[in-house]
């Protein structure tokens, strides 16, 4: 098993506030599945990703899909940094302020410059509130420790 699983799967049941990148910590999820190239984390609805209508609020989504599409790209242990070339998101229903959602994400394609990820984001009844996919590409920025790649 490689390191980042290995460490990613040590996280489980906890929250992912000391995550290495701001905005992951700023969600505030928590990992309860990690496997090479499959991360799922879940996110308490607070007023702070909502929008006026108190539900959670599309960009919030988004974000949410970004992140988790970022930690099953960096589970593949690979030495260098990958960035979002594009992020394709479909929002299906809304969910409430307060409540919890589930999102799943998947490695599809890992290409020598190119990977392929999906998220999708469920909510306790598990109907599926949002999916997105996203095209990552290799940087020249090489990473650090397996703790520095969650």
């Amino acid at each position: 098993m490689n390191p980042t699983v290995t460490f990613l799967q040590s996280q489980i049941g906890k929250t992912t506030e000391k995550s290495p990148s701001p905005v992951g910590a700023w969600l505030k999820g928590t990992l309860t599945e990690a496997e090479e190239g499959k991360i799922t984390v879940e996110y308490t609805i607070r007023p702070e990703m909502c929008n006026p209508a108190a539900m959670l609020h599309g960009g919030s989504i988004a974000l949410i899909c970004d992140e988790m599409i970022g930690i099953a790209v960096s589970s593949l242990h690979l030495p260098e940094f990958f960035t979002t070339i594009n992020i394709n998101v479909d929002f299906l229903y809304g969910v409430k302020c307060g409540e919890t959602v589930k999102a799943v994400s998947e490695i599809v394609r890992w290409g020598k410059n190119i990977t392929n990820a999906e998220c999708r984001v469920f909510d306790s009844a598990q109907r599926m509130l949002a999916k997105s996919s996203s095209n990552l590409i290799r940087t020249s920025s090489e990473k650090g420790g397996a703790k520095e790649r969650f």
